[in-house]
């Protein structure tokens, strides 16, 4: 299923579904979908101010901060993300857009706009899985994974959680083997997500850390991710984050890269 910043970069988008479960669901695929729009489609767009800190194994920190905008085409389908860097000072003016395809057959289109060298990059579909900006989180957890791309199994039911083994149709497209989410089954944010390599090994997590209720959505302000095989790991705190802005599509456009309008800077 869609990686969150998926927890994620746009995990800080998670919202929940109002309706109280009184049962618990045995449909896999509806469990996903459920889980899919809590965690990249509530309101119609939204917007956070992000601050990441990037942790080597021997303790080093950088950090990063940034402003995220997001606008659905529609529920499940198409999306637009746009992110400004703030500080530091080495990637201040940076600009990152996707603008993301529901049709498995369509890669998303991806641009980067590098101030330092005034270079607006296009960045390859097989780039999704690599890091952004230098942290422990990927391409593809800001912009989220196709939920076609997997074959999804209920495997467990606590309490709490549903736990959805989720195993790439084209693993050769991929570096994990599978990737296990704990599903909360009140309010279907993707709590915890771990992957495994070909072996079956767990060397990366996600956490959903903190959980606050923004304008009536359920909504993950603190997340983590580790990477168990490096020994680093990157934490993100989300503030100021407010959804249904009537932001214009025009603002998800390449033009903007460079000279990026006010609500994406402020």
């Amino acid at each position: 299923m869609k990686t969150v910043i998926g927890c994620g970069l746009a995990i800080w988008l998670a919202g929940s579904l109002t309706l109280a479960v009184d049962e618990p669901l045995t449909d896999v695929q509806e469990i996903v979908s459920k889980a899919n729009i809590v965690a990249y489609y509530q309101g119609n767009d939204g917007k956070a101010k992000v601050q990441m800190k990037i942790t080597d194994k021997g303790g080093q920190v950088r950090e990063r901060e940034f402003i995220i905008l997001r606008k659905d085409d529609t529920d499940g389908g198409d999306q637009k993300y746009f992110v400004y860097f703030q500080l530091p000072a080495d990637v201040r003016r940076m600009t990152y857009l996707v603008l993301k395809h529901a049709q498995l057959d369509r890669d998303d289109d991806r641009w980067l706009y590098m101030p330092s060298l005034d270079l607006v990059k296009r960045i390859a579909a097989g780039d999704k899985r690599t890091s952004f900006v230098g942290s422990n989180f990927l391409y593809e957890d800001v912009s989220g994974r196709n939920l076609a791309e997997d074959v999804h199994e209920l495997t467990e039911m606590t309490e709490q959680y549903y736990l959805v083994k989720n195993t790439p149709k084209k693993p050769d497209t991929v570096e994990f083997g599978y990737f296990i989410v704990a599903i909360d089954r009140k309010t279907f944010v993707p709590m915890k997500m771990e992957f495994f390599d070909k072996n079956g090994k767990l060397y990366r997590t996600i956490e959903s850390k903190k959980v606050e209720t923004i304008q009536n959505f359920v909504t993950v302000t603190e997340s983590l991710v580790t990477d168990l095989n490096s020994g680093g790991k990157t934490e993100m705190k989300f503030s100021e984050v407010k959804y249904n802005l009537g932001l214009s599509d025009e603002l998800f456009s390449e033009r903007y890269l460079r000279r990026p309008p006010r609500e994406a800077v402020r």
